[in-house]
């Protein structure tokens, strides 16, 4: 799992030994450097995956279509995430480091193409002229046969993303020869806005369950063992972005690096993002929940850069990135009075907006309502047309063809204007009573009317 905790470069920078021990410490301007472009890092992937998970919500690519967080899952993650980690621990204490990293060099390297690809095809699409021969293409998996066939795999593409995929492989390459720390970066920068724009958190209290439950996490692994450190130190995988704090003296074969994991960039991101699609369900024009919460992560990062600077130590960045990413947004909604809107569920899994009420009767004769938008398009309402003769309370405009009758409300569901015209609507639906009819032959004859 990704290593959660931001770390100085002498402790985290290269693997365990001696040689390590014997690096000059890093100069201010140095940690400067490695430690502004960590937090800048950090930033893009939330800001720009934000603003692409909103158009992933509601794109209808079964390619593209976002993977929901439940409050069962956020209650899940956290153990499952120390299973992973601890698990990860005990491999490198048994096994050979070497190979344990060989094989997650392969399956990270085919991940980081693919998710890197992803990333750039939106931008790469802007260089491609107009009479491009772009071809589109299908990858499907599907199990069984018939009726009881099922896809497990529909993935469209077109001739630009493999383009996209051709690019991609050359820093997979590069990656996978050198291990050069731009190229884990640029992985790392792949997987952090793939995981804030395809993970979406249901609602706000999912949001919360998931936060809180990792933030728990953090601390113990952190502070109670040693397991998260040793891990990150020997992981060699994109899992983390790094930066030199030697970059000024060395370059680039700078190699004293301070390091910020994944997590610590996924988890908060998601996080925000839906704060995001929050601001566009209330249809107010104003990002004012995902500003706030994206000032609140560079206080809570920048805090954890502090703090670890202060006592030289690995520090669990959610110990600090959660309250800030929770509490910001919590105290502007209670200055708003927005508390209920915000841990409503009618926010939906995708962020999409909220659900607005139906809209008036195909029926010509039913007008809806300008101010309530709530008319009943059941037909049996018409069934109580001497009922409909009651004073409309709410005021509502008279419909076009009601002439100069005012519009009353159907007694029944007491919702919306109804004109009295729908009367005469009524009178001519109603079958009539046919001499030598028996009362069974005009039930059926009303049945069928309706």
């Amino acid at each position: 799992m990704e290593e959660p905790a931001a770390h100085n470069g002498s402790a985290a920078g290269a693997a365990p030994g001696a040689g390590a021990a014997a690096r000059p410490p890093a100069t201010p301007e140095g940690m400067a450097l490695a430690y502004g472009s960590l937090v800048l890092m950090a930033l893009l992937p939330i800001f720009f995956g934000a603003l692409r998970s909103v158009s992933c919500a509601k794109s209808k690519n079964s390619s593209e279509m976002p993977e929901t967080i439940t409050s069962r899952d956020a209650a899940r993650f956290p153990i499952v995430a120390s299973c992973t980690l601890l698990g990860l621990y005990l491999f490198f204490k048994i096994f050979s480091q070497e190979y344990i990293n060989l094989l997650l060099s392969m399956y990270f390297f085919v991940l980081g193409i693919l998710a890197l690809s992803h990333t750039i095809s939106p931008m790469m699409n802007r260089f491609f002229p107009a009479n491009f021969p772009n071809k589109q293409y299908q990858l499907l998996f599907t199990q069984g046969s018939g009726e009881s066939k099922e896809e497990i795999v529909n993935y469209e593409f077109d001739t630009k993303d493999l383009v996209c995929l051709a690019l991609s492989s050359v820093v997979g390459v590069w990656y996978l020869l050198r291990k050069h720390w731009i190229a884990n970066n640029l992985f790392g920068l792949a997987f952090s806005l793939n995981g804030v724009e395809l993970l979406h958190l249901n609602n706000v209290s999912t949001g919360c369950i998931l936060l809180g439950g990792l933030f728990i996490y953090d601390v113990f692994w952190v502070f109670g063992t040693n397991v998260m450190v040793t891990v990150a130190k020997s992981f060699e995988a994109p899992i983390k972005l790094v930066f030199p704090q030697d970059l000024l003296e060395k370059g680039l074969e700078a190699d004293n690096f301070a390091m910020l994991g994944l997590g610590d960039i996924v988890i908060p991101g998601i996080f925000i993002a839906l704060l995001l699609r929050f601001d566009i369900s209330l249809k107010k024009n104003t990002h004012t929940y995902f500003y706030t919460s994206f000032v609140a992560y560079i206080f809570g990062l920048g805090l954890t850069i502090f703090i670890m600077h202060i006592f030289k130590h690995a520090q669990p960045a959610l110990l600090y990135l959660v309250p800030a990413c929770i509490g910001f947004p919590l105290l502007v909604a209670l200055a708003k009075g927005e508390v209920t809107e915000m841990f409503s569920p009618a926010l939906g899994s995708a962020g999409k907006e909220r659900p607005q009420p139906e809209p008036a009767a195909t029926n010509p004769l039913l007008k809806s309502c300008h101010t309530h938008q709530d008319l009943p398009t059941s037909p049996r309402c018409l069934a109580r047309r001497p009922a409909w003769l009651i004073p409309c309370s709410r005021n509502c405009p008279v419909p076009a063809d009601a002439g100069s009758r005012a519009p009353v409300p159907c007694s029944r569901c007491r919702r919306g204007p109804l004109s009295v015209a729908l009367a005469s609507y009524e009178e001519s639906s109603v079958p009539k009573e046919a001499p030598g009819a028996s009362k069974e032959e005009l039930t059926e004859a009303s049945k069928k009317e309706k």
